[in-house]
């Protein structure tokens, strides 16, 4: 039953198929019996994992396991603190992991909520209402304006039904409905005219319907399935930290077993090269990496808040900054979800009107110059036809700490407009409460006296008012059908009869506004006798006035067209995914440049034609989807995934949230968005404004350059204390460092450094480079040379130190101490020297080092801590140190520096080079034009 085209069904058939009255509808005993066969109208959530298990899972990571055994190693070698560190660590990332994974499992039982409590039904010939979960197909259900629909149903019978689908087809406005069959097979959800799905609210009229589908047989249990089916993606930041971790631990263990080889094979104690190598092993693992990261994620964190984006999964953070595309949903993310009118034609004349929004703040110019509604009969027909021949209503609203503090007529900020109606009615009561004519001053001088209301078969509304002891018939509706009733014409001031070429020229008006994707009203009016009455709606809407036109549209948000420069300038593609029309999805993507030269659209239907192989030939030059649906816009984020490309998915609707969750970070909006789309999202938007992603993604940029940056630090830090302990053992030299000293060190600049590293500034041009990869490796763009280059001199300065020391007198075991002193402080002071120039991808002349104050003072602690351990005489002992001289603290310092400083000139003179050859090109280039 689920495979039949019940829009393509005659009413009359309906009936047979289901085996059901009409009049009658389904008896308790029939209703059971379907139960029984089809099963209860709720959705699904899936099979659910025990928390407890999804807790265990959290500990399952490679990385982690190692942090174990370091946990173990640290507690038998009597270093407390470092294993409850470790075991802090693993807590804190299990939790984190845990209540990540809880929360998104909840989009499902928001995708519940949506689904009507109850429902009227017609159940052996009487009305009665039952909890929507008892419904069944064959159930004649009855509808009227505010009800939820609680399944697919096939409409029967409607009067004046328009009902709001944004939040599954994307369609801007409500929908109007009808009971007609519809011959077409392959159509999309936003043009079956004839059913009404589960979870969309009737805005308008009445209707009764025949139930279709039910559960998860419907097109909201699509979605539910989708979302069930659809796996989370693992970040780029998760992905290169887990491969990060295992090298590191294979490297380090590697190079921690040659060392204790290399010193046992030249003599030294087989006991102490063995606690000297796992002190080695466990300073060498950098057990704080978990923890630096989840710091810096949750400090990034908090300044995204304050940059109006709430961030539910910390990783998400990071992979934003790698994004190469950006999908977003049209209607009330791109655009501002507020039907305004920015046109109207009136005796010839093609008018413009500023301001967006239901806010009546704007004005209607002719070339420039604002209109004066006095002399002008056309217009002020125009916007009182508008007004009066409207159900909506626009109600101010204002924040507690602004309400009395109005002056005039000002708009104060902070005030909100809403609508409660249609929004193209919503849209016409602005337009004339720009130019003064609001519902309430109309009020006092027209009083309804009859209406016709709007059907989507007669496709016109009319309202009879008295009016100074008359009557006026007012009359809005499309353009081409409405014109058909008008006799005469409101033209330059006078009505005149409307002529095949006055009438040629209104169509061709409403062809021009169509094709600018606005949706298109015409208006015209009757003046009747005090005594006339009209009881039909062929009687009324005849020998009409035609007045003119008004274009309205869902205008783009202000602020998205230089967002979307900014991406561009990024290296990032955005993408606009609807379920509008193409024209208005278009015409858009073109205000917003969006759409290149050379950019394709597509449709949904234009997808269901093609292969996944032939769309992921052309991904990468569409630019705009339209009429697509929640399976379309899957397929469209899997597709550009398999290009190579890390996907943003934004949306506010239900139909969004599938591909929000496949999507490598997936976007919902805070304001109008459904529960089920945040619940699948990564990251929310407070203001619904396109532009805060941008914001979002540099920050994302910047923290994982921070974390690289720490990378780099902890990384040439262990490589220098691996190296200094290799080469001594493989030159036959005593230990330079103690195991002691080698946990000190680790502890001391490992800590609050790096730390701090994690909030440095961006630097300038962070937005003017290109993504980078999906694959990129973590030590990509000379990250691994800068590690064991700087490394490799720390490592071999801290020893020459030492050695230089050590020298003066070998044979005294006092000048011993003393050499792993210097060798100590050397070590310490080289990696805080060496960390002001990871904060520069170049050197660490390139950047104020006095910029990041928590990296100075923490560079300050660790001094400190490293000279307490020196000159505390109680402490002397226990990290076998001794105070050192000018002599000694001069060497220390040189040493320390010279690893940084060496890199840095190298880099500069590098970098001037580079320039000099770089502009001795260009002139020879244009000596050679010249000549």
């Amino acid at each position: 039953m689920e495979q039949t085209k019940w829009h393509q069904i005659h009413v009359d058939e309906l009936h047979q198929v289901l085996d059901v009255d009409p009049q009658q509808g389904l008896t308790e005993e029939e209703a059971e019996g379907r139960r029984k066969k089809y099963g209860m109208n709720e959705l699904s959530e899936g099979k659910r994992i025990s928390p407890i298990i999804l807790f265990l899972n959290q500990f399952k990571d490679f990385m982690v396991l190692i942090l174990m055994g370091a946990t173990l190693v640290s507690g038998l070698l009597g270093e407390y603190l470092d294993a409850v560190t470790i075991i802090a660590i693993i807590l804190l990332n299990g939790v984190l992991g845990f209540v990540q994974e809880f929360r998104a499992e909840r989009s499902l039982r928001a995708l519940r909520q949506l689904s009507a409590p109850s429902a009227k039904v017609l159940r052996g010939g009487k009305v009665v209402s039952i909890q929507a979960k008892l419904l069944v197909p064959g159930d004649i259900i009855l509808m009227e304006s505010g009800d939820r629909i609680p399944a697919d149903v096939r409409w029967i019978q409607t009067n004046s039904c328009y009902i709001e689908e944004s939040a599954l087809t994307g369609e801007s406005v409500p929908v109007g409905k009808h009971s007609q069959p519809i011959p077409e097979s392959d159509i999309p959800l936003g043009d079956l005219k004839n059913i009404g799905f589960m979870g969309t609210m009737m805005t308008r009229g009445t209707a009764r319907g025949v139930v279709v589908r039910i559960g998860m047989d419907t097109e909201m249990g699509k979605i539910a399935n989708l979302i069930q089916s659809t796996e989370s993606q693992e970040t780029p930041l998760q992905h290169r930290l887990e491969q990060l971790g295992k090298l590191l631990i294979i490297l380090s263990l590697g190079l921690t077993v040659m060392v204790v080889v290399a010193g046992i094979l030249h003599g030294q104690p087989a006991v102490g090269m063995f606690l000297a190598g796992v002190s080695l092993a466990v300073a060498a693992i950098p057990e704080g990496l978990p923890a630096i990261v989840t710091v810096a994620l949750a400090l990034g964190v908090q300044r995204m808040i304050k940059r109006k984006a709430i961030v539910r999964k910390l990783p998400s953070v990071e992979t934003l900054g790698c994004a190469s595309v950006i999908c977003s949903d049209k209607t009330g993310t791109l655009t501002q979800n507020k039907m305004t009118v920015t046109r109207v034609w009136v005796g010839g004349r093609s008018l413009e009107v500023t301001g967006d929004g239901y806010a009546p703040t704007g004005q209607i110019l002719d070339n420039t110059h604002p209109v004066d509604l006095k002399n002008d009969q056309g217009l002020r027909r125009l916007l009182q036809i508008g007004a009066l021949c409207n159900n909506a209503e626009i109600v101010e609203q204002l924040p507690t700490e602004l309400r009395g503090k109005r002056k005039g007529k000002e708009d104060p900020q902070g005030a909100v407009w809403e609508l409660k109606g249609d929004p193209t009615e919503g849209a016409l009561i602005t337009l004339s409460s720009k130019m003064g004519m609001s519902p309430h001053s109309l009020a006092s001088m027209y009083q309804r006296v009859k209406e016709f209301p709007f059907d989507s078969e007669r496709k016109l509304m009319s309202v009879v008012v008295s009016h100074q002891g008359g009557k006026l018939l007012c009359t809005k509706g499309a353009p081409d059908v409405l014109l058909n009733q008008c006799a005469y014409i409101l033209w330059e001031g006078k009505v005149v009869p409307c002529t095949a070429t006055l009438r040629q020229k209104v169509v061709a008006m409403n062809e021009e506004m169509a094709s600018g994707a606005l949706r298109v009203l015409g208006m015209a009016y009757k003046d009747l006798r005090p005594s006339e009455s009209v009881q039909k709606e062929s009687e009324a809407e005849c020998q009409l006035v035609f007045v003119g036109l008004a274009g309205m549209i869902d205008p783009p948000r202000r602020e998205v067209r230089d967002a979307i420069a900014t991406c561009r300038r990024a290296g990032i593609k955005t993408v606009m995914i609807t379920g509008d029309h193409g024209t208005t999805a278009e015409a858009i993507a073109h205000q917003l440049n969006i759409m290149p030269r050379g950019g394709l659209a597509m449709t949904g239907q234009d997808l269901s034609r093609i292969s996944d192989d032939e769309l992921d030939a052309k991904v990468d030059t569409v630019f705009v989807y339209s009429r697509v649906s929640p399976e379309h816009k899957l397929r469209i984020v899997k597709s550009l995934q398999r290009k190579g490309h890390v996907v943003a998915m934004t949306g506010d609707g239900v139909n969004d949230a599938p591909a929000i969750k496949a999507a490598d970070i997936g976007i919902a909006m805070g304001i109008t968005g459904t529960d089920v789309t945040k619940e699948a999202s990564a990251l929310i938007l407070s203001d619904d404004n396109f532009s805060t992603i941008v914001a979002a993604i540099e920050e994302g940029r910047n923290i994982y350059e921070n974390i690289r940056k720490f990378i780099r630090y902890l990384l040439a830090s262990n490589v220098g204390e691996i190296l200094t302990m290799f080469f001594a053992m493989m030159l036959a030299l005593p230990l330079p460092l103690l195991p002691i000293q080698i946990l000190w060190v680790n502890l001391v600049t490992d800590g609050l450094p790096a730390m701090a590293l994690g909030v440095d500034q961006p630097e300038k041009d962070l937005m003017e480079h290109k993504p980078r990869g999906a694959r990129e490796n973590i030590f990509a763009r000379r990250l691994g040379w800068k590690i064991i280059s700087r490394g490799f001199l720390i490592g071999l300065c801290t020893l020459g130190a030492f050695w230089l020391t050590l020298r003066i007198d070998p044979s005294n075991p006092g000048q011993l101490i003393k050499a792993q002193s210097v060798a100590f402080a050397t070590l310490v002071m080289a990696q805080l020297i060496h960390v002001f120039d990871c904060r520069s991808s170049r050197s660490i002349f390139h950047r104020n080092p006095l910029q990041n104050k928590y990296l100075v003072l923490a560079v300050l602690s660790s001094v400190v801590l490293m000279l307490v351990v020196m000159y505390v005489e109680p402490l002397q002992p226990i990290f076998k140190t001794v105070p050192l001289g000018l002599r000694e603290w001069a060497l220390t310092i040189v040493a320390a520096g010279i690893p940084t400083f060496l890199m840095g000139i190298g880099s500069v003179w590098g970098g001037r080079r580079h320039r000099n050859i770089g502009g001795g090109r260009i002139v020879a280039k244009s000596t050679k034009i010249s000549a």
